[in-house]
Protein backbone atom coordinates (compact mmCIF):
# COMPACT_ATOMS: atom_id res chain seq x y z
CA UNK A 1 0.00 0.00 0.00
CA UNK A 2 1.28 3.37 -1.23
CA UNK A 3 1.67 5.77 1.69
CA UNK A 4 1.01 9.64 0.06
CA UNK A 5 3.42 12.97 1.16
CA UNK A 6 0.92 14.33 3.76
CA UNK A 7 0.81 11.19 5.73
CA UNK A 8 4.73 11.00 5.80
CA UNK A 9 5.02 14.72 6.72
CA UNK A 10 2.63 14.16 9.50
CA UNK A 11 3.71 10.84 10.59
CA UNK A 12 7.64 12.37 10.95
CA UNK A 13 8.49 14.04 14.38
CA UNK A 14 11.08 15.10 12.60
CA UNK A 15 9.03 17.49 9.82
CA UNK A 16 10.83 15.58 6.91
CA UNK A 17 9.24 16.20 3.83
CA UNK A 18 10.93 13.14 2.12
CA UNK A 19 8.32 11.00 -0.32
CA UNK A 20 10.24 8.22 -0.40
CA UNK A 21 10.19 6.12 2.67
CA UNK A 22 13.51 4.35 2.79
CA UNK A 23 14.39 7.93 2.60
CA UNK A 24 12.26 9.45 5.04
CA UNK A 25 13.59 6.40 7.74
CA UNK A 26 17.30 7.06 7.46
CA UNK A 27 16.56 11.10 7.55
CA UNK A 28 14.80 10.00 10.96
CA UNK A 29 17.69 8.09 12.31
CA UNK A 30 20.41 10.50 11.67
CA UNK A 31 18.45 12.69 12.96
CA UNK A 32 17.68 10.52 16.32
CA UNK A 33 21.04 9.67 16.36
CA UNK A 34 22.36 13.49 16.10
CA UNK A 35 19.25 14.02 18.74
CA UNK A 36 21.16 11.29 21.55
CA UNK A 37 24.80 12.63 20.72
CA UNK A 38 23.49 15.99 22.21
CA UNK A 39 22.05 14.38 25.04
CA UNK A 40 25.10 12.98 25.93
CA UNK A 41 27.50 16.19 25.18
CA UNK A 42 24.83 17.90 27.65
CA UNK A 43 25.45 15.25 30.49
CA UNK A 44 29.35 14.97 29.83
CA UNK A 45 29.68 18.21 30.05
CA UNK A 46 27.40 18.60 33.49
CA UNK A 47 29.47 16.11 34.73
CA UNK A 48 33.26 17.28 33.72
CA UNK A 49 31.44 20.89 35.31
CA UNK A 50 30.96 19.12 38.77
CA UNK A 51 34.26 17.63 38.28
CA UNK A 52 36.04 20.47 38.08
CA UNK A 53 34.37 22.46 40.96
CA UNK A 54 34.85 19.40 43.37
CA UNK A 55 38.50 19.62 42.73
CA UNK A 56 38.64 23.37 43.20
CA UNK A 57 40.74 24.17 40.12
CA UNK A 58 42.29 27.68 40.20
CA UNK A 59 39.77 30.07 38.79
CA UNK A 60 40.29 31.91 35.60
CA UNK A 61 38.02 34.92 34.80
CA UNK A 62 37.86 33.27 30.89
CA UNK A 63 36.85 29.98 32.24
CA UNK A 64 33.43 28.93 31.17
CA UNK A 65 32.74 25.98 33.24
CA UNK A 66 32.97 28.72 36.36
CA UNK A 67 31.14 30.79 35.17
CA UNK A 68 28.17 28.92 34.03
CA UNK A 69 28.39 28.16 38.11
CA UNK A 70 27.54 31.98 39.53
CA UNK A 71 29.67 31.58 42.39
CA UNK A 72 28.89 34.01 44.71
CA UNK A 73 31.63 34.83 47.72
CA UNK A 74 33.58 36.72 49.69
CA UNK A 75 37.02 37.57 48.59
CA UNK A 76 39.92 36.77 50.73
CA UNK A 77 43.90 37.88 50.52
CA UNK A 78 46.44 35.68 51.62
CA UNK A 79 49.53 37.51 51.64
CA UNK A 80 52.97 35.93 50.73
CA UNK A 81 56.93 36.80 51.03
CA UNK A 82 57.99 34.33 47.57
CA UNK A 83 61.60 34.03 49.90
CA UNK A 84 60.16 33.11 53.40
CA UNK A 85 56.86 31.36 52.29
CA UNK A 86 54.56 31.51 55.94
CA UNK A 87 52.76 28.41 56.00
CA UNK A 88 50.89 29.05 58.85
CA UNK A 89 49.74 32.24 56.60
CA UNK A 90 48.08 29.73 54.29
CA UNK A 91 47.21 27.21 56.69
CA UNK A 92 44.81 30.11 58.49
CA UNK A 93 43.75 31.70 55.44
CA UNK A 94 42.44 28.19 54.47
CA UNK A 95 40.62 27.87 57.34
CA UNK A 96 38.79 31.31 57.32
CA UNK A 97 37.96 30.81 53.39
CA UNK A 98 35.92 27.58 54.19
CA UNK A 99 34.29 29.47 57.42
CA UNK A 100 33.25 32.32 55.22
CA UNK A 101 32.40 30.38 52.27
CA UNK A 102 35.03 33.02 50.76
CA UNK A 103 37.18 32.73 47.29
CA UNK A 104 41.02 32.72 47.79
CA UNK A 105 43.68 34.89 46.17
CA UNK A 106 47.28 34.55 47.34
CA UNK A 107 48.61 37.70 47.19
CA UNK A 108 52.76 37.24 45.85
CA UNK A 109 54.28 40.30 46.34
CA UNK A 110 57.18 40.19 43.87
CA UNK A 111 58.80 43.57 44.64
CA UNK A 112 61.23 44.05 41.61
CA UNK A 113 63.70 46.09 44.40
CA UNK A 114 63.86 43.28 46.66
CA UNK A 115 66.33 40.41 46.39
CA UNK A 116 66.59 37.86 49.16
CA UNK A 117 70.88 38.42 48.85
CA UNK A 118 72.82 41.45 49.46
CA UNK A 119 73.17 43.47 46.24
CA UNK A 120 75.78 45.94 46.72
CA UNK A 121 78.12 42.43 47.75
CA UNK A 122 77.30 41.08 44.67
CA UNK A 123 77.99 44.46 42.73
CA UNK A 124 81.51 44.72 44.65
CA UNK A 125 82.47 40.86 43.74
CA UNK A 126 84.86 42.16 40.89
CA UNK A 127 84.62 41.83 37.11
CA UNK A 128 81.91 39.52 36.44
CA UNK A 129 79.58 40.89 38.52
CA UNK A 130 77.12 40.98 36.29
CA UNK A 131 76.88 37.72 35.57
CA UNK A 132 76.92 36.66 39.16
CA UNK A 133 74.08 39.28 39.54
CA UNK A 134 72.10 37.33 36.65
CA UNK A 135 72.80 33.79 38.39
CA UNK A 136 71.72 34.77 41.79
CA UNK A 137 68.39 36.73 39.93
CA UNK A 138 67.82 33.89 38.15
CA UNK A 139 67.81 31.52 41.87
CA UNK A 140 65.09 34.13 43.49
CA UNK A 141 63.13 33.77 40.37
CA UNK A 142 63.37 30.06 40.69
CA UNK A 143 62.08 30.53 44.92
CA UNK A 144 59.05 32.85 44.02
CA UNK A 145 57.64 30.10 41.28
CA UNK A 146 58.03 27.25 43.87
CA UNK A 147 56.18 29.24 46.56
CA UNK A 148 53.83 30.04 44.09
CA UNK A 149 53.14 26.15 42.88
CA UNK A 150 53.27 25.71 46.73
CA UNK A 151 50.46 27.79 47.25
CA UNK A 152 48.48 26.19 44.70
CA UNK A 153 49.02 22.54 45.27
CA UNK A 154 47.98 22.82 49.37
CA UNK A 155 44.70 24.84 47.74
CA UNK A 156 44.10 22.06 45.47
CA UNK A 157 44.69 19.80 48.25
CA UNK A 158 42.14 21.61 50.66
CA UNK A 159 39.14 21.83 47.76
CA UNK A 160 38.74 25.21 47.89
CA UNK A 161 38.33 27.80 44.90
CA UNK A 162 41.79 30.36 44.53
CA UNK A 163 43.90 32.19 42.27
CA UNK A 164 47.12 34.04 42.33
CA UNK A 165 48.08 37.87 41.95
CA UNK A 166 51.78 38.39 41.38
CA UNK A 167 52.73 42.15 42.22
CA UNK A 168 55.63 43.71 41.06
CA UNK A 169 55.36 47.14 42.44
CA UNK A 170 56.49 48.80 46.05
CA UNK A 171 55.18 46.25 48.47
CA UNK A 172 53.53 47.89 50.92
CA UNK A 173 51.58 50.43 47.61
CA UNK A 174 50.53 47.00 45.96
CA UNK A 175 49.06 45.63 49.26
CA UNK A 176 46.84 48.85 50.23
CA UNK A 177 45.47 49.02 46.41
CA UNK A 178 44.75 45.25 46.43
CA UNK A 179 42.70 45.60 49.61
CA UNK A 180 40.30 47.70 48.40
CA UNK A 181 38.85 45.26 46.47
CA UNK A 182 38.50 42.55 49.36
CA UNK A 183 36.58 41.91 52.26
CA UNK A 184 39.59 39.93 54.08
CA UNK A 185 43.49 40.36 54.44
CA UNK A 186 45.38 37.20 55.68
CA UNK A 187 49.03 38.27 56.91
CA UNK A 188 51.46 36.98 59.34
CA UNK A 189 53.12 38.74 61.82
CA UNK A 190 56.86 38.47 61.46
CA UNK A 191 56.46 39.91 57.54
CA UNK A 192 58.38 42.39 56.57
CA UNK A 193 59.02 42.19 52.88
CA UNK A 194 63.03 43.00 53.01
CA UNK A 195 66.26 41.31 54.07
CA UNK A 196 66.11 43.23 57.42
CA UNK A 197 64.42 40.94 60.05
CA UNK A 198 61.96 42.61 62.77
CA UNK A 199 60.05 41.56 65.63
CA UNK A 200 56.29 41.89 65.88
CA UNK A 201 54.84 44.45 65.33
CA UNK A 202 57.13 45.17 62.21
CA UNK A 203 57.35 48.61 60.36
CA UNK A 204 55.35 46.99 56.95
CA UNK A 205 52.30 45.50 59.53
CA UNK A 206 52.45 49.07 61.04
CA UNK A 207 52.43 50.78 57.94
CA UNK A 208 49.58 48.26 56.62
CA UNK A 209 47.43 48.80 59.47
CA UNK A 210 47.97 52.84 58.88
CA UNK A 211 46.10 53.12 55.17
CA UNK A 212 44.34 49.19 54.88
CA UNK A 213 41.24 49.50 53.03
CA UNK A 214 39.91 45.95 54.71
CA UNK A 215 39.69 44.06 57.59
CA UNK A 216 42.64 42.33 58.11
CA UNK A 217 43.74 39.10 60.03
CA UNK A 218 47.44 39.00 61.72
CA UNK A 219 47.93 35.58 62.16
CA UNK A 220 51.33 34.00 64.17
CA UNK A 221 53.84 31.77 63.25
CA UNK A 222 52.43 28.67 64.27
CA UNK A 223 49.07 27.65 63.07
CA UNK A 224 46.73 26.04 65.73
CA UNK A 225 42.77 25.80 64.98
CA UNK A 226 40.65 28.77 66.41
CA UNK A 227 38.05 27.47 68.40
CA UNK A 228 37.11 30.47 70.59
CA UNK A 229 36.36 34.46 70.03
CA UNK A 230 37.31 37.03 72.00
CA UNK A 231 35.49 40.48 71.09
CA UNK A 232 37.14 43.70 72.78
CA UNK A 233 34.48 45.89 73.85
CA UNK A 234 35.82 49.50 75.27
CA UNK A 235 32.37 51.30 74.67
CA UNK A 236 33.72 53.27 71.27
CA UNK A 237 32.39 53.04 67.53
CA UNK A 238 35.56 51.84 66.29
CA UNK A 239 34.95 48.84 68.63
CA UNK A 240 31.53 48.31 67.98
CA UNK A 241 32.73 48.88 63.78
CA UNK A 242 35.60 45.58 64.05
CA UNK A 243 32.25 43.41 65.66
CA UNK A 244 30.07 43.98 62.78
CA UNK A 245 32.93 43.37 60.40
CA UNK A 246 33.64 40.25 61.70
CA UNK A 247 29.86 39.04 62.59
CA UNK A 248 29.33 39.89 59.17
CA UNK A 249 32.41 38.02 57.55
CA UNK A 250 31.65 35.28 60.29
CA UNK A 251 28.91 35.52 62.80
CA UNK A 252 26.09 33.18 60.55
CA UNK A 253 29.16 30.34 60.06
CA UNK A 254 31.28 29.67 63.37
CA UNK A 255 30.01 27.61 66.59
CA UNK A 256 32.93 28.62 68.35
CA UNK A 257 32.41 30.12 71.93
CA UNK A 258 31.82 34.25 71.97
CA UNK A 259 33.15 36.44 74.68
CA UNK A 260 32.47 40.11 74.81
CA UNK A 261 35.49 41.10 76.75
CA UNK A 262 35.28 44.91 78.61
CA UNK A 263 37.43 46.94 81.01
CA UNK A 264 36.05 49.62 83.30
CA UNK A 265 37.68 51.84 86.06
CA UNK A 266 38.00 50.58 89.23
CA UNK A 267 35.46 53.66 90.41
CA UNK A 268 33.05 52.94 87.89
CA UNK A 269 30.03 50.33 87.97
CA UNK A 270 29.58 46.80 86.85
CA UNK A 271 27.67 47.08 83.45
CA UNK A 272 28.80 47.34 80.01
CA UNK A 273 28.91 51.27 78.16
CA UNK A 274 25.28 52.17 76.73
CA UNK A 275 24.25 48.35 78.33
CA UNK A 276 21.15 47.63 77.38
CA UNK A 277 22.16 48.62 73.20
CA UNK A 278 25.05 46.41 73.59
CA UNK A 279 23.44 43.20 74.73
CA UNK A 280 20.48 43.91 71.87
CA UNK A 281 23.11 44.21 69.63
CA UNK A 282 25.36 41.31 70.44
CA UNK A 283 22.13 39.01 70.58
CA UNK A 284 21.05 39.37 67.00
CA UNK A 285 24.78 38.51 65.82
CA UNK A 286 25.82 36.25 68.59
CA UNK A 287 23.06 34.67 71.04
CA UNK A 288 24.95 33.06 73.28
CA UNK A 289 27.98 35.02 74.15
CA UNK A 290 29.22 35.36 77.07
CA UNK A 291 30.16 38.69 79.13
CA UNK A 292 32.80 39.36 81.00
CA UNK A 293 33.45 43.14 82.28
CA UNK A 294 37.09 43.47 84.37
CA UNK A 295 38.01 46.48 86.42
CA UNK A 296 41.52 47.76 86.46
CA UNK A 297 43.95 49.01 83.56
CA UNK A 298 43.13 48.10 80.09
CA UNK A 299 45.80 46.64 78.35
CA UNK A 300 47.02 45.12 81.75
CA UNK A 301 43.70 43.26 82.13
CA UNK A 302 43.33 42.56 78.71
CA UNK A 303 46.80 40.80 78.23
CA UNK A 304 46.20 38.72 81.67
CA UNK A 305 42.84 37.96 80.60
CA UNK A 306 44.32 36.11 77.25
CA UNK A 307 47.08 34.44 78.62
CA UNK A 308 45.63 32.44 81.14
CA UNK A 309 42.35 31.87 78.94
CA UNK A 310 42.22 27.59 77.54
CA UNK A 311 41.80 27.29 73.63
CA UNK A 312 43.27 28.90 70.85
CA UNK A 313 41.17 32.29 70.37
CA UNK A 314 40.80 34.42 67.85
CA UNK A 315 40.57 38.14 69.45
CA UNK A 316 39.05 41.18 67.70
CA UNK A 317 39.32 44.47 68.21
CA UNK A 318 39.47 47.72 66.48
CA UNK A 319 40.96 51.51 66.89
CA UNK A 320 43.87 51.34 64.55
CA UNK A 321 43.79 54.05 62.30
CA UNK A 322 45.46 56.89 63.91
CA UNK A 323 47.58 59.75 62.47
CA UNK A 324 51.42 58.48 62.42
CA UNK A 325 52.69 61.41 64.62
CA UNK A 326 49.84 59.58 67.48
CA UNK A 327 51.19 56.47 67.04
CA UNK A 328 54.78 57.28 67.83
CA UNK A 329 53.38 58.87 71.14
CA UNK A 330 50.47 56.56 72.17
CA UNK A 331 50.97 52.51 71.31
CA UNK A 332 47.57 50.62 69.83
CA UNK A 333 46.24 47.79 72.16
CA UNK A 334 46.96 45.68 68.89
CA UNK A 335 50.66 46.74 68.99
CA UNK A 336 50.73 45.52 72.55
CA UNK A 337 49.01 42.03 71.33
CA UNK A 338 51.06 41.37 68.70
CA UNK A 339 54.34 41.88 70.60
CA UNK A 340 52.77 39.83 73.98
CA UNK A 341 50.96 37.30 72.40
CA UNK A 342 51.03 34.44 69.80
CA UNK A 343 47.42 35.45 69.05
CA UNK A 344 45.57 35.87 65.71
CA UNK A 345 44.07 39.21 65.45
CA UNK A 346 41.53 40.50 63.55
CA UNK A 347 41.78 44.29 63.07
CA UNK A 348 38.93 46.39 61.76
CA UNK A 349 38.57 50.32 61.84
CA UNK A 350 36.23 52.65 60.39
CA UNK A 351 37.59 55.94 58.99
Amino acid sequence: MKRNKNSIAKNCKCKCKSIDTEGFQKSCEIKNVSSNKKVMNKSSTKHATEKIVRNASPYHPENDILKEKKLKSRKVLAVFDGYKFSKSTLEYAIQFTRQANAFLVGVFLDDSIYRSYNLLSALKSGKHADKLIRELDAKDQEKRDATVRQFEKTCGKAGIHYTCHRNTGIAIQELKQESIFADLLVINNNETFNRVLDSPPTLFIKELLGGVQCPVIIVPGKYKPIDKITLLYDGKPSSVFAIKMFSYLFGELTDSPVQVFNVKDPMDGNHLPNNKLMREFIKRHFPGAEYIVQKGEAKLQILTHLRYQKGNELVVLGAYRRSEMSRWFKTSMADVLMKELNTPLFIAHNK
